[in-house]
């Protein structure tokens, strides 16, 4: 087996960790002092640096621009945007973009995909449902007539979707189906009303009343919905990855500076086991990461479906990044809740990432749902 990356994946790495070298955490107010949002916008000037990167089109068809790398690649992209808590739907744009090269009619992905790649087009998802406790597709209705689609139905925390120019929104319809609507922010009967994540940025609640689209607009393919959610998923595992490793450098490097009784608190035992503790906790996140990535590639088999992959690696990204940031808060001591310092922060994103595409519970449920379907043995 090799478990290496490919010399394009490694490129890509490369050119990302180029792109945010001059980014910083704190390059927004500190979400515990802001009763709102941190921003308004995301990073526009990053966002077109990706572009000119050729980054936002990595894991599409040369013929939109893209290099045609696979899902592999866009985590290793994530995992080094949240090394520096980039402010950038890379992931929701990544993971329509990809939806819509692969499920949509040839002409929609034709007029939209060359203006991601070009980063003339922000791309968001629903994927929060009502309440985040039922899917996300009940949350909406679906109704067609011929010739025009009609959704109605509500989606809360809808991350981007401010600066977004579409918002993919999954719906039933009445015969049992799902689709993907691909709704323009600024379209009659959809309502945006604020909401803030954790971290300080603005989410949205979103009112979608009578919305008619067109037929290229909705994708009806079967399977639409369930990979952009898997997609979703996996990359919040990436992001969840890379934020926690960060933490756990800066853990390190403080413990190893701060004395007591003469000591770097480092070298006692207790601190000690606990950051081997973490470390192992990333360790496994990334193993199943990158399991859950290379199932999505869609040439590998397995004794379950790819979701049962996603669950595991979401169930490990959950639990270890809410760990990481407890344990760096714990042997920081006071300082890990200074505002100045920017540990404060990843904690306010890793609780974000944590119950974002649903918790640690939810996902184990979906595995054990799984598991009675497709005994092993």
């Amino acid at each position: 087996m090799d478990f290496t990356f490919t010399e394009e994946q490694q490129a890509a790495v490369e050119a990302a960790r180029a792109v945010f070298s001059d980014v910083t955490p704190d390059a927004v107010p500190s979400p515990a002092l802001t009763p709102g949002a941190v921003a308004d916008d995301l990073d526009r000037p990053l966002w077109t640096r990706l572009a000119t990167a050729d980054l936002l089109g990595l894991t599409l068809a040369p013929e939109h621009g893209g290099a045609g790398l696979d899902p592999v690649a866009l985590c290793l992209l994530l995992r080094e945007s949240a090394r520096v808590l980039a402010r950038i739907p890379l992931l929701e744009t990544s993971a329509v973009a990809m939806t819509v090269e692969r499920y949509a009619h040839p002409d929609t992905a034709a007029g939209l995909l060359p203006r991601v790649t070009r980063g003339e087009l922000v791309l968001t998802a629903a994927s929060h449902g009502r309440t985040g406790h039922e899917p996300a597709d009940r949350a909406v209705t679906a109704h067609h007539d011929g010739t025009t689609w009609t959704l109605d139905g509500l989606q809360t925390a809808v991350p981007w979707a401010h600066s977004a120019d579409i918002i993919a929104v999954p719906a039933h319809t009445p015969e049992g189906g799902t689709v993907l609507a691909l709704v323009p922010r600024d379209h009659q009967g959809l309502d945006l009303t604020a909401q803030y994540s954790t971290s300080g940025e603005l989410l949205a609640e979103l009112h979608l009343e009578a919305v008619r689209l067109d037929e290229t607009d909705v994708i009806t393919a079967d399977g639409a919905w369930e990979r952009l959610r898997d997609l979703l998923t996996t990359g919040t595992c990436a992001l969840a990855l890379g934020l926690g490793e960060t933490v756990l450098t800066m853990t390190s490097q403080y413990t190893g500076k701060r004395e007591q009784f003469g000591h770097p608190v480092a070298t006692f035992q207790a601190v000690a086991v606990q950051t081997a503790d973490r470390y192992i906790d990333l360790r496994a996140m990334e193993a199943t990461l990158w399991q859950a990535a290379w199932r999505l590639t869609g040439d590998t088999d397995g004794a379950l479906p790819a979701a049962g992959d996603i669950a595991v690696a979401k169930i490990w990204a959950s639990e270890g990044v809410r760990r990481v940031v407890q344990t760096a808060q714990h042997l920081h001591g006071g300082f890990g809740a200074d505002t100045d310092y920017p540990l404060h922060r990843y904690h306010a994103w890793a609780k974000h990432l944590e119950l974002s595409l649903g918790p640690a519970a939810a996902h184990e449920e979906a595995l054990g749902d799984l598991l009675a379907a497709h005994p092993l043995g």
